[in-house]
Parts: structure tokens; C-alpha cells; sequence
């Protein structure tokens, strides 16, 4: 059984979530995304993938950063911690018909994919990276610039 709550026990209650930041249970501190354990990889999509480090713009032949990151989550949202699959990324979006270079395959460590090689040679915008993995659905990325030596984007044709 338990006892009728008194006053003041929800303010108790609303201080407490808001120092914790409420993120219940099984969260990460560290991104507030919730843990689950499965989705190893293989047989129908068991999950999804979601950046958790959108490219951001860079400079023509250097690596972008910060590195992308990319986690597989279950149907609820949750990390799939004991996701270990081969995460792919390419690009969605070839604004000057480009190639991307470097790393573009990782294999996830408790559902977390980083990509800190990823390089694209030739300036322009509207770049989008697609990511995907066996069993998961695919997700694409904001658009992103990548600059010249000047610092200036080169319009595609």
C-alpha cells in the first residue's frame, strides 16, 4: 500500500527531475538518449539510425568536424547498446558530382557509429550524407557547404 502524498511532495518531485534533467531510467547522462539492449543487425529493420553529430560545413580536402556520429535506436528511441552492425555513409547529395573519401564504413560500439575521416575534395553546397545499416532504417543529414581554399562555397553548375 502506500500512504496518501502530503503537500509540497510534488514540488519535491519537480525539483528533483529538473536537476536531473529527468531523463529517467536507463538514460545516458552523457546524451539523454535512453538505452536498450538488442538489435544486433540482422533480419527485418529492427530500429533506426539518427545523427547524433550532424555534418557540419567544411573546408575542400580536410576532414569534416566535429567527426559524425551516428546511433541505431530502437522503434521507441532508445540506443540499441548491443547494436554492433556495419554502418555505412555516403553521400546523398553530389552538388559537383564529388565522391566522398575516407572512412565511410564503422562498425558500431554500443550502438555508436563515428566517422572522423570523412572528406569531400571539391567546394559546393547542399551536400547531404545518407547513413544506413542492415536491419535499420536509413537516415540523411542537413545540408552542408563545403568551402574552397578562400573560404567561399563554389556554386555548382
Amino acid at each position: 500500500m502506500t500512504a496518501p502524498m502530503r503537500a509540497g511532495t510534488f514540488l519535491s518531485i519537480v525539483v528533483l527531475c529538473a536537476a536531473s534533467a529527468c531523463m529517467g531510467p536507463g538514460s545516458d547522462a552523457l546524451t539523454g538518449l535512453a538505452t536498450a539492449s538488442g538489435g544486433g543487425g540482422g533480419g527485418p529493420t529492427s530500429g533506426r539510425l539518427a545523427f547524433v553529430v550532424q555534418p557540419n560545413n567544411a573546408v575542400a580536402g580536410g576532414p569534416i568536424s566535429p567527426e559524425v556520429k551516428i546511433v541505431a535506436l530502437d522503434t521507441l528511441g532508445s540506443v540499441l547498446s548491443q547494436f554492433s552492425g556495419r554502418v555505412f555513409v555516403t553521400l546523398a547529395s553530389t552538388p559537383s558530382g564529388e565522391t566522398l573519401r575516407g572512412t565511410t564504413s564503422a562498425a558500431a560500439a554500443s550502438g555508436l557509429a563515428i566517422f572522423d575521416t570523412l572528406v569531400i575534395n571539391q567546394a559546393g553546397s547542399g551536400y547531404m550524407l545518407v547513413a544506413s545499416a542492415s536491419g535499420m532504417a536509413s537516415v540523411t543529414s542537413a545540408p552542408f557547404t563545403v568551402f574552397g581554399a578562400t573560404g567561399s562555397a563554389v556554386q555548382a553548375p
